[in-house]
């Protein structure tokens, strides 16, 4: 068998690595023609719940692109079926939800999560990569509870979080306890994903950003501490991430997690500037992926060195792969950043 290759996590830890990891968010779907074709004839949904054909699709780009670690294929809004919302991911919109939190009544109504009952294929399609297929660390994830919030408040996407941060303000006891559900579902299933065999996890705070950081602070911290603090009792590294949320970095890493997420809004040495000192993670800007070449590379190659300078780096990008990017191109950059770091790093 192939030796397990733990650069990843070697740099989640902030431990020397020969070259700078990557792995890039949705990198399993969207822009493969073979996904394209499952597409055809099967949901995301059907494909999660078929642990063999999810297991494929999170491997794929792994055989593709020899990225240093697989993130499993699913949707953050997975476990809430389980606690009784009723949650559809409609193509070309997302995640709609026809019974959205309006009172704390909803809330109480929420049930408990367990993940053997309620993700069964989840934690098999885990078990199939990681015991069989994966010379690479497995990335398992969940929805922070912010994020989950404003789906099932706003009912499905948003632009504004009108109604999510109106709750919050105005109806605080009955958003405690709306966080204090969800967090112990996200505790709970993070910690059956690394039981099953994830060796990090990355907890994905889409939306944070709309929050200005003393609601962060006031509404959304303890939480965080709480859920980050439980999982790295497992021994795993924990990543945090969200999109626009740079005036956050300093209070995520407050947070006991492993590595901060960057989007492409701030750049790694500005993020030094401002104290952050554990390993980042980040963070090229998607949409420069069907630019030619010689831009990718012009980006990468400085986001390569910082990451270098900083000392602990995981590439990635600045949010997800998109449709239209060609995978060949990953698959060059992979190699790009590879290459380059291990020539700085000698």
């Amino acid at each position: 068998m192939t030796k397990f290759n733990d650069t990843l996590l070697r740099a989640a830890r902030g431990e020397k690595t020969e070259h700078t990891p990557v792995w890039f968010m949705r990198q399993a779907g969207r822009s493969q023609p073979e996904y394209r074709k499952l597409k055809e004839k099967y949901s995301l949904e059907e494909i999660t719940h078929q642990p063999e054909l999810c297991a494929y699709v999170t491997k794929l780009p792994v055989d593709q692109y020899n990225v240093d670690g697989a993130i499993l294929y699913k949707d953050i809004v997975t476990p809430l079926a389980g606690i009784g919302v009723d949650v559809k991911i409609k193509s070309g919109v997302g995640p709609v939800i026809s019974n959205p939190i309006r009172s704390r009544a909803d809330i109480d109504r929420l049930g408990e999560f367990h993940a053997e009952e309620q993700v069964p294929y989840v934690l098999e399609t885990i078990k199939i990569l990681t015991e069989e297929q994966l010379d690479v660390p497995l990335i398992g994830f969940a929805g922070a509870p912010f994020t989950l919030a404003s789906y099932m408040i706003e009912g499905g996407p948003s632009r504004s979080y009108n109604l999510t941060k109106s709750f919050m303000v105005s109806e605080p006891q009955a958003w405690q306890a709306l966080m204090d559900k969800l967090g112990d579902m996200t505790i709970a299933y993070l910690k059956a994903q690394i039981a099953a065999g994830a060796k990090i996890v990355q907890i994905f705070d889409s939306w944070v950003g709309a929050l200005h950081v003393a609601d962060y602070r006031a509404f959304i911290k303890p939480t965080m501490t709480r859920i980050v603090s439980e999982v790295k009792k497992t021994g795993v590294p924990v990543i945090t991430f969200g999109v626009g949320a740079s005036h956050l970095v300093n209070e995520w890493h407050d947070l006991p997690v492993d590595v901060v997420g960057l989007d492409w809004r701030m750049q790694i040495r500005e993020a030094e500037e401002r104290g952050i000192t554990k390993p980042v993670q980040g963070n090229l800007d998607p949409t420069l992926l069907i630019a030619d070449w010689n831009v990718i590379e012009e980006r990468a190659k400085d986001i390569v060195e910082q990451g270098v300078e900083h000392g602990a780096h995981i590439f990635n990008l600045g949010h997800g792969v998109f449709p239209d990017v060609q995978p060949a191109t990953l698959k060059k950059l992979t190699e790009f950043v590879h290459t380059y770091s291990a020539q700085l790093r000698k």
